[in-house]
């Protein structure tokens, strides 16, 4: 389970936070799970070490960079600008007994090494039969580099913002460049500057960009506006996907104040549905045909709904208007060009899935989140996947997230 910082905030100031330290209870260690798929998963998370940013800021900001600190409590919390950023613990429960998964902050003893340790990471990927992973930030970053893009000192929030790009593809993905997958953030102060870097991050290997579902959220600008066409440009250019994932805004459909945590993330599929929709009828497939655009963690079960209320309102209370520019193409089909839906489980939607779109369905672990699939994803995949055939088998664990995200499998560890 991804929780946004908003969330986070909210839930957190309810408990009232911590109160002193406690002992951390970890799980035997579990048995390898034969890989019975390949399984590349386009949607897993990093906890950034607390060495990320030493030696990787001009020397002018190496004291104002993000630090991790302990607290008299014990408590572990990143320092940035004044403002302290606490490890979320039910974003980093992997190996951890139900009953101790809390929104309290963690400290980095009381999470899995793989966490935040690549060298663990791989050995984790292994124990769950995962080939590949694309990995997100969490919160001293946030999910697309918010905490940076909202510095007071815009300077040290892009001199920060690099040095996590740089962290990520020299020591996260470069250490293992065949399982790991490389994403970046984007300065989202300035979409030239975010589109020169991008545009040297392909170079360097980047294969991906998260990025706010909605920008009004954090008071940027509309999708609905040139404002970001530097940055779309610049990623159907260099073929980097764009990842919007659930929660990068801060925005959730629940309302409710004082409502529980159980609201929040049975609400996830509607912040999917809500950008998806945002984004299409910001034309954004038709002024960018290239360009491809990744649901992450938002799974599949909102995509029939709003592919069959866009057909139908086409044909009533759309008829004659004139939100849509290609005579030649649906928005529908758009969507099934341009979008790719990411999912943890395989539900009863999955029925639906050439409706969907079979090519354009991808799997997801979320290590380490509460939501996870870690360590069972290769038997869930196996129970979900029942019935079909190798070739539709091949294209939802595997295949689709290889060619969207220009990561190859080699031939010998292709299975089905």
């Amino acid at each position: 389970m991804a929780v946004s910082e908003r969330m986070m905030r909210h839930l957190h100031e309810a408990e009232g936070g911590a109160e002193g330290t406690r002992e951390a209870t970890f799980l035997p260690e579990p048995e390898p799970r034969e890989p019975t798929y390949t399984i590349i998963s386009v949607d897993d998370h990093l906890i950034e070490p607390a060495h990320l940013f030493e030696g990787r800021v001009p020397a002018a900001f190496a004291e104002r960079a993000p630090r991790v600190v302990t607290l008299d409590d014990g408590r572990e919390m990143w320092v940035y600008e004044d403002n302290f950023y606490p490890q979320v613990g039910l974003n980093a429960v992997a190996g951890r007994p139900k009953d101790e998964w809390s929104m309290e902050p963690a400290r980095f003893d009381e999470m899995r090494r793989g966490c935040w340790d690549i060298e663990a990471r791989v050995r984790d990927m292994d124990l769950d039969g995962i080939y590949a992973s694309l990995c997100f930030p969490s919160l001293i970053a946030g999910f697309a580099g918010t905490i940076f893009a909202n510095s007071k000192d815009s300077e040290l929030g892009l001199a920060c913002l690099r040095a996590w790009n740089d962290w990520h593809i020299d020591e996260w993905a470069g250490a293992h460049p065949d399982r790991i997958i490389p994403l970046q953030i984007a300065w989202l102060q300035d979409p030239e500057i975010a589109a020169r870097d991008i545009e040297r991050n392909a170079e360097r290997g980047f294969k991906a960009v998260s990025f706010p579902e909605n920008p009004i959220d954090l008071r940027l600008p509309s999708v609905h506006s040139d404002h970001w066409d530097p940055l779309l440009r610049a990623c159907e250019e260099t073929g980097t996907v764009i990842c919007l994932h659930n929660g990068s805004s801060s925005w959730t459909a629940a309302r409710s104040p004082g409502a529980p945590l159980e609201l929040y993330t049975s609400l996830f599929p509607v912040n999917a549905l809500v950008t998806a929709a945002d984004w299409l009828w910001a034309r954004i497939p038709t002024r960018f045909p290239e360009l491809k655009v990744a649901f992450s963690e938002g799974g599949i079960s909102w995509v029939p709904m709003l592919i069959d209320r866009i057909d139908y309102v086409l044909t009533h209370s759309a008829a004659g208007s004139h939100g849509w520019d290609d005579p030649n193409l649906s928005p529908t089909d758009a969507m099934r060009r341009n979008f790719w839906f990411c999912t943890i489980d395989l539900g009863s939607t999955f029925a639906l899935r050439e409706h969907i779109g079979i090519d354009h369905i991808c799997l997801e672990s979320d290590y380490p989140h509460a939501d996870s699939t870690w360590p069972e994803t290769q038997v869930l995949a196996e129970r979900g996947l029942a019935g079909l055939s190798d070739d539709e088998i091949r294209k939802v664990t595997w295949l689709n997230a290889s060619r969207l995200f220009r990561h190859p499998v080699p031939e010998e560890l292709q299975r089905p």
